[in-house]
């Protein structure tokens, strides 16, 4: 198959993707073309919707949230499914940044490149994970996983407002509360390979939920709407949900969180 060399179109090929390891050297690939200058930005073009959206392999099977299991840190066994959560999440991640950047159309050019190294970091994040993963003896498929990341980017098909609004600022802003404890704990078990990739992925997440929260400030202001009222209506229509502490306010002010966002929380 012809590699295209439209950002958007070729990003599209890459989420449809079903294989992790294929997927990411793709959108390592597709990055390298971008920063070589070897494609045309393809902004205004009218892309179909294809079916086999996002691709991803048969395994691991989709369970309800409270069906994933336990993790202790007690076991290498609770450690890997710790770490396959994780992974599971970025692998989700390399698809919403790929989905984000195809399917809307007639946004400024950087909201693509901004959503292309989100989707270059997401899959450098999976394929740690992944190969840390291997290194406890186990592959990523190999226990069971929730959907409630990509449930959200399915709803959000419709606006990119939303999509900014419910997506990176709600549902990746929550990683920037949660990876600091999950952090703690793999150390405390001796995991200190796993503590530093997390010290990896909560760095890059504080960039990747600030490119959400200028994306619906930037969106809110062309349509003349006031952001904070707005994203109240638009997590009642679409459901999100609730935000709930401990959250990480330093990260969360890192991430373009304005102030009276961050007194509301607390």
């Amino acid at each position: 198959m012809a590699v295209p060399t439209e950002l958007r179109a070729r990003a599209l090929q890459c989420l449809l993707e079903r294989d992790p390891a294929a997927k990411a050297a793709a959108v390592a690939a597709m990055a390298a073309a971008d920063l070589a200058g070897e494609r045309t930005l393809d902004a205004d073009a009218a892309l179909a919707t294809p079916p086999g959206i996002p691709g991803r392999p048969e395994r691991p099977e989709l369970v309800p949230p409270l069906k994933v299991g336990r993790r202790s840190m007690a076991t290498v066994e609770g450690r890997a499914m710790l770490i396959h959560a994780l992974a599971h999440i970025e692998f989700n991640a390399v698809n919403l940044a790929l989905d984000a950047l195809w399917r809307f159309p007639g946004m400024p050019e950087r909201y693509y490149t901004d959503w292309l190294r989100v989707a270059k970091e997401e899959a450098t994040h999976f394929s740690m994970l992944s190969a840390h993963l291997q290194t406890l003896g186990y592959a990523y498929g190999d226990f069971p996983a929730h959907d409630s990341l990509w449930e959200m980017v399915a709803k959000t098909c419709d606006d990119a407002m939303a999509r900014m609004a419910l997506v990176p600022r709600t549902l990746e802003a929550r990683g920037l509360d949660a990876i600091p404890p999950l952090r703690a704990k793999l150390a405390q078990a001796g995991d200190l390979e796993a503590a530093n990739i997390l010290d990896i992925i909560l760095r890059d997440e504080i960039g990747h939920v600030e490119i959400g929260n200028r994306w619906y400030g930037h969106l809110c202001a062309q349509r003349g709407l006031e952001p904070r009222a707005t994203y109240a209506e638009l997590a009642l229509r679409y459901k999100a949900p609730p935000l709930r502490g401990p959250f990480n306010i330093e990260a969360r002010r890192q991430a373009g969180f304005t102030e009276g966002e961050l007194d509301a929380l607390s």
